[in-house]
C-alpha cells in the first residue's frame, strides 16, 4: 500500500527519475578541502568590545545591575572563553558584566568570580575585557559564600533589590545561591532584549559560519567519492571525521546511517553494511573558531539501484526544503517555514512521516534559539541563522533528510551558508 500511495501521489512532481538514477558528481580535491578556511579569522577584539558595549547598553536600559553566565556559549560570545577552557564543577566560576558610567557614556565592566585557589589558573583564561580595561578577579575562599562574594564584587549589599539577569542555561543551584544571598534581589533569566544580541550574527560571524558549513559539504563529498559496497557505518563515520579534520574543523563528527537505519532520525545503534539498494545518511558538523556547522546529505553509491519509491521520497524532501526556504523571510514568524514544508508534504500524503521540527538556530551552539517549529511566535530577523532540514522517515524502510543552514541577509532574504560550494544537494549522487 505504501509503495502504491507514493507512486500515485509523487508522480506530479515531474522529476526525471531515469536521469537521477545515473551517477552524478561534483569535482573535489583534497588540497581544496585543506586550504578552504585557511584565511578566515576568528572574532577580533573590536567585535568583543562592541558586544560588551551593546550588552551594557541593554542592561542599563532595562535597569539591570549585571548579566551573569557560567563558562558557556554566552561567555564565549562576550569574553572569549567557554566550557572548553574551563569545565563546570560544583565550584562556580562566573562571568559578570555590569553597566557603569564611563568617559564614553555607559560602558561594560568585566568581572570574573573565581575560586580563590584557582585564581592563577583563571587568570590564564583568554578573557577579553572592554577596550583597554582589565578584567576584575573577585576571589571566593572555600569557607566563604561565593554568591555573597559576587554581590559584594558588584557593589550590591545583601538587602539590595537590584535586578540580575542570568544566562538561560545557568545551573539552578547558582540561581538559588544568588537568591538566598540577596532575598530581595530579582534574579531572572535574560530577556529577549539580551538573548537577541547573540541570535543576530555579524558579518564576521557569518564569514566563519559560511566557511565551516562549506568545509563540511566538501568533507562529505570527499567521503562520498570513496564509498564502496560492503562498508560498515562505523568505518564511514571514521572516514567522515578524518575528512572534517582535514578540512580544518575541530570536534567534527557525523551521524552515519545506512538503509532502513535512517528511518530513525537519530539512528538505531547498529553497524549496518552499505548495500546496493541503500541510501546513506550523513548528518555532519564541526567547529571553526567556536562556530558550529551542520549539514545533512542522503546519498547513494555510484551505480546504486535505489528503489523508485525511495528516490521519490528523496525528491519530495528536496522539494520541501525549497518550499521552506521560500517561506523564510525577515518579519515572518519562525513557524512559517515549518508550515511550508508540512504543507508540501501534505499534498503528497507524506506529512505523517515528517516527525520533527524543520530547524534550529545555529552559531556558537549546534542548536540554539530561535527555532523553526510549529506554534512559534518568534519573528525572523536579519542576521538570524537557521538549519533547514526536512525529512521523511518510514519505519523499517527508509529515511531521507537534507539539511543546509542559511542566514537572513540585510534585505531580509534567506541565503544558504553552503552557497559558496554549490549549496544544497542536487541529487543522491551530487551531495
Amino acid at each position: 500500500m505504501f509503495r502504491f500511495v507514493l507512486s500515485v501521489l509523487l508522480l506530479p512532481l515531474g522529476y526525471d527519475y531515469a536521469r537521477t538514477r545515473s551517477p552524478l558528481s561534483i569535482p573535489h580535491s583534497g588540497s581544496q578541502i585543506e586550504s578552504h578556511c585557511g584565511t578566515v579569522s576568528p572574532i577580533l577584539k573590536p567585535e568583543f568590545d562592541a558586544r560588551q558595549a551593546a550588552l551594557a547598553s541593554v542592561l542599563h536600559k532595562l535597569n539591570a545591575s549585571a548579566y551573569i553566565t557560567e563558562p558557556s556559549a554566552n561567555s564565549q560570545y562576550y569574553a572569549n572563553f567557554s566550557s572548553v577552557n574551563w569545565k563546570l564543577s560544583e565550584r562556580p566560576l562566573l562571568l559578570l558584566i555590569r553597566p557603569q558610567h564611563g568617559s564614553g557614556g555607559i560602558e561594560p565592566e568585566v568581572t570574573l568570580l573565581t575560586p580563590k585557589f584557582e585564581t592563577l589558573r583563571a587568570s590564564g583564561l583568554p578573557i577579553v575585557s572592554f577596550k583597554d580595561t582589565h578584567t576584575r578577579y573577585v576571589q571566593w575562599a572555600e569557607e566563604a559564600n561565593p554568591y555573597s562574594t559576587a554581590l559584594a564584587g558588584l557593589g550590591l549589599p545583601s538587602d539590595s533589590d537590584a535586578t540580575l539577569f542570568v544566562d538561560r542555561s545557568i545551573r539552578k543551584f547558582i540561581v538559588d545561591g544568588f537568591q538566598q544571598a540577596g532575598p530581595k534581589l530579582r534574579v531572572a533569566s535574560a530577556p529577549l532584549d539580551v538573548t537577541s544580541l547573540r541570535e543576530r550574527k555579524s558579518p564576521a560571524e557569518l564569514e566563519i559560519m559560511k566557511c565551516a558549513n562549506e568545509a563540511t559539504v566538501l568533507a562529505i563529498r570527499d567521503v562520498h567519492s570513496q564509498l564502496a559496497l560492503g562498508m560498515h557505518e562505523s568505518r564511514v563515520r571514521s572516514m567522515l571525521s578524518t575528512s572534517l579534520g582535514k578540512a580544518g574543523l575541530t570536534n567534527g563528527g557525523c551521524l552515519t546511517l545506512f538503509g532502513s537505519n535512517a528511518a530513525l532520525p537519530h539512528g538505531s545503534g547498529t553497524d549496518r553494511v552499505l548495500g546496493l539498494n541503500d541510501f546513506a545518511l550523513f548528518d555532519c558538523g564541526g567547529s571553526l573558531h567556536g562556530y558550529i556547522s551542520d549539514v545533512t546529505r542522503t546519498v547513494a553509491l555510484p551505480g546504486a539501484t535505489i528503489p523508485d519509491d525511495h528516490l521519490r521520497i528523496w525528491h519530495a524532501v528536496k522539494g520541501a526544503q525549497v518550499a521552506a526556504l521560500d517561506a523564510a523571510k525577515a518579519g515572518v514568524h519562525t513557524r512559517k517555514p515549518d508550515e511550508a514544508a508540512r504543507t508540501f508534504f501534505q499534498a503528497l500524503g507524506l506529512e505523517e512521516y515528517f516527525t520533527h521540527r524543520l530547524g534550529h538556530g545555529i552559531g556558537l551552539e549546534g542548536h540554539e534559539q530561535p527555532y523553526l517549529r510549529g506554534g512559534s511566535t518568534d519573528v525572523i530577523q536579519p542576521g538570524h541563522t537557521f538549519s533547514n532540514e526536512p525529512g521523511v522517515y518510514v519505519e523499517d524502510k527508509v529515511g531521507v533528510r537534507l539539511e543546509d543552514c542559511f542566514y537572513i541577509d540585510d534585505r531580509g532574504k534567506p541565503i544558504y551558508l553552503t552557497a559558496g560550494v554549490g549549496g544544497p544537494s542536487q541529487s543522491p549522487w551530487a551531495p
